[in-house]
């Protein structure tokens, strides 16, 4: 069992962060995580006092992209690649109810593409502390993080770096879009199972 924080979060930073919370923070209370040993991903974590049967339907927000500072993608490729996703996501969650606000009933879900391919340390160290084992420099990782939405309170949260799609970051490169879409698709079959497996149970 882990324990970590819930935290509230500075705004200073040093790296590029697009719609998500991953910076360093301060910790305000505590939280524990079971760590579920036969995931088929590289990390799975469920908050022991979670309960997933109070839960109909999900709030799905913008997919976060975040990448060292002095890495470069442009925002039309930030764009595609998270419509990709949207898509990819989309077409697993076809039996599920989606919201766009958060409310009683309502989980939240975010997914983040962290970038770590040419991370220095201390791009690791203004990550918060309970995702820097995972963030680790030289890959590039997918994460999902279900909260409650109203609370905000984590209850779960996956990472996973198996399919590592080719992102150009630097100027001048080309991303592999077919690497995106397969990318996409199987971290999506996988959030599919995570649901089917646990939400609304």
């Amino acid at each position: 069992m882990l324990t970590s924080a819930i935290r509230t979060c500075k705004h200073t930073a040093v790296v590029t962060l697009l719609g998500t919370s991953l910076m360093a923070c301060s910790t305000t209370e505590t939280q524990s995580f079971q760590v579920n040993q036969d995931s088929s991903v590289e990390s799975a974590q469920i908050a022991t006092d979670a309960n997933f049967g109070q839960y109909d339907r999900l709030h799905a927000v913008e997919m976060g992209i975040f990448f060292p500072q002095g890495s470069y993608t442009s925002p039309e490729d930030m764009q595609r690649i998270r419509d990709i996703f949207r898509g990819a996501f989309l077409g697993q969650l076809e039996n599920y109810v989606i919201v766009t606000e958060p409310g009683p009933g309502a989980m939240t879900v975010q997914a983040t593409l962290i970038d770590f391919r040419n991370a220095a340390y201390q791009d690791v160290m203004n990550v918060r502390s309970d995702l820097r084992d995972i963030a680790a420099p030289g890959k590039i990782l997918f994460l999902m993080e279900m909260r409650d939405s109203v609370s905000e309170r984590t209850l779960a949260r996956a990472a996973d770096s198996a399919k590592t799609p080719a992102i150009a970051d630097e100027e001048g490169e080309t991303t592999d879009w077919t690497s995106v879409e397969d990318a996409a698709k199987h971290w999506a079959s996988l959030f599919r199972q995570f649901l089917d497996q646990n939400f609304g149970k």
